[in-house]
């Protein structure tokens, strides 16, 4: 059985394709690489899966698929890995090769010990094109170091500051047996992936490494703002998903203060760029989108909707009036160069 398994997922990545997969073959006969071709169509991202499976039998599998959007890419990568760990890299992303060695060897080291790693957590690096310095995603002041902890050892986290896709490892039979799955055709389902899993997360690890290098910079990219603002709809998709996941797990996810503080947070962070969003856009037709947001959260939770609309971020999106957009949209501008998104 293979360490970890990474899934690529691809669409028409031929011209980054490489980078990212070469950087994952340093971790060797330990690794096993799925790349996952989405039905591209474009270019020669097919071939080269193809290639890099011929090349390197025992380490790379090459998927094939109509195309059904990064989450089914990502759900036929959970169904075909056979590793112990799961991992996600982005085609257009890479990763370091000394942090990667670390964190093999990490997972070797505590892989058949007492307590069983469900979800490791490491540092990313903001990749943004024409920046010299390079943010670093750290979790130094949260997490505890070098030590199997639970939610409960945790520290606060801070507003724009959560563990994002690039920062995770799971344990593949977590994914598998509690039945993760993200919707297909819809973007910024990456979202879902670090929240839906994390009521099974008991143990956890945080290795204080620069691993992944996420990049930021093509105009199609989905996190680019006016790409985001085209893809409004999906992005209220999966806001209204975790909104009702939430919902539903409350009672169950309670019984453990932390994780639930962490869970309503980070909802509280998506909701708000929802809204900012929908405010940036400046027509009132997506207004009115914001204003049926708040509504459907209110409907499903009450105590949830209070506690987002009265706090800080709830506040600031909700101000009335073309003056009160201004100031939410030039809140939002300030976060943006403070947290380096989008």
């Amino acid at each position: 059985m293979k360490l970890l398994s990474v899934v690529i997922p691809c669409y028409n990545s031929e011209n980054y394709m490489k980078n990212c997969v070469e950087s994952l073959l340093i971790g060797g006969e330990d690794v096993e690489i799925l790349i996952v071709d989405d039905g591209s169509t474009r270019d020669n991202t097919a071939a080269i899966a193809d290639a890099y499976a011929c090349r390197y039998p025992t380490i790379v599998k090459a998927i094939h698929k109509e195309n059904g959007g990064h989450g089914s890419a990502v759900n036929v990568g959970i169904e075909n890995a056979t590793g112990l760990y799961f991992k996600v890299v982005d085609s257009d992303d890479w990763v370091k090769e000394e942090a990667y060695l670390q964190i093999l060897d990490k997972l070797r080291e505590l892989t058949g010990g007492a307590r069983v790693l469900d979800m490791l957590v490491s540092n990313f690096v903001y990749e943004k094109e024409g920046e010299k310095r390079k943010k670093v995603m750290h979790y130094r002041h949260i997490l505890p170091k070098d030590q199997l902890f639970t939610w409960s050892d945790c520290h606060h986290f801070l507003k724009g500051h959560y563990i994002l896709m690039h920062s995770v490892i799971f344990r593949t039979k977590l994914l598998q047996e509690n039945g993760i799955r993200l919707p297909e055709h819809t973007f910024y389902v990456d979202n879902l992936y670090v929240f839906e899993p994390l009521p099974y997360v008991k143990n956890l690890y945080y290795l204080d490494v620069n691993f992944y290098r996420y990049y930021i910079g093509r105009e199609d990219q989905s996190v680019n703002e006016q790409v985001m603002i085209s893809r409004i709809d999906q992005q209220i998709k999966v806001n209204k998903i975790m909104i009702d996941y939430l919902v539903e797990k409350k009672q169950e996810i309670m019984g453990n203060k932390r994780l639930f503080q962490y869970m309503r947070n980070y909802l509280e962070i998506i909701t708000t760029v929802s809204s900012v969003l929908l405010i940036r856009s400046g027509t009132s037709e997506n207004l009115e989108k914001k204003a049926q947001l708040w509504e459907y959260l209110k409907s499903k939770d009450k105590s949830l909707y209070r506690y987002l609309r009265n706090g800080l971020m709830g506040g600031t999106m909700n101000l009335p009036g073309r003056g009160g957009r201004k100031i939410s949209v030039d809140a939002y501008k300030i976060c943006q160069k403070v947290f380096k998104f989008n």
